[in-house]
């Protein structure tokens, strides 16, 4: 499951939005994240115009633009106001996954590049679009590029939990979920999970 797809899931029991992502371990290689956090760092800003991932055009003398994360374009006030939003769904996302780098890169974006995109959307230009390609890039790579191999979705408005195995959320109604296979996941990633919320009335299964 790729982090954008968060930015859109409900529950399947009330249609609850937004839910909690808690990320026990990711696909993507760590290697990944070092160059993603690497050519951010040196805002290698070539390098980001060659890739092509966040596209500008010119109409009227309007400026717009889009990307992975923003996939229709806007012109360049709607397209930050987005991308912010975007950004704030990893508020409701707990990364428990082992590796310092994943969490360097998530804190990252919601605090420096985050504040970056609010200082630029209170006078945004073409001029300045450019140095911000850094950090459009970083959002697009974590957000469009890596892989959850397996967390928890959790709706806090009834309680049910979604395992996500190998890359796929497993969001069924609950008379077809595997009751043994669900509590297996949830007794084998125990650890990764504060105690406070295994207490919960948790549905529909709990260990």
């Amino acid at each position: 499951m790729k982090p954008w797809l968060f930015d859109i899931l409900a529950c399947p029991m009330d249609k609850h939005f937004p839910l909690s992502l808690y990320i026990f371990s990711f696909e993507t290689k760590l290697e990944e994240f070092s160059l993603f956090l690497d050519t951010y760092e040196k805002r290698n800003i070539k390098m980001i115009k060659d890739e092509g991932i966040i596209e500008i055009s010119k109409e009227d003398e309007i400026t717009y633009l889009k990307d992975n994360v923003v996939i229709e374009k806007n012109p360049i006030s709607k397209y930050i106001s987005l991308i912010i939003l975007s950004i704030n769904e990893l508020n409701n996302i707990t990364n428990n996954s082992p590796n310092t780098i994943t969490k360097t890169c998530f804190n990252i974006i919601t605090s420096d590049v985050k504040n970056k995109l609010l200082e630029f959307s209170n006078n945004p230009n073409d001029e300045m679009l450019i140095e911000l390609l850094p950090e459009l890039y970083l959002v697009n790579k974590i957000k469009s590029e890596t892989e959850i191999e397996s967390g928890i979705l959790f709706c806090e408005k009834c309680h049910r939990w979604f395992p996500i195995i190998e890359t796929i959320p497993q969001m069924l109604p609950d008379e077809y979920r595997d009751k043994k296979k669900d509590l297996e996941f949830l007794e084998t990633n125990k650890n990764l999970l504060e105690e406070e919320f295994l207490k919960q009335d948790l549905k529909p299964f709990n260990i």
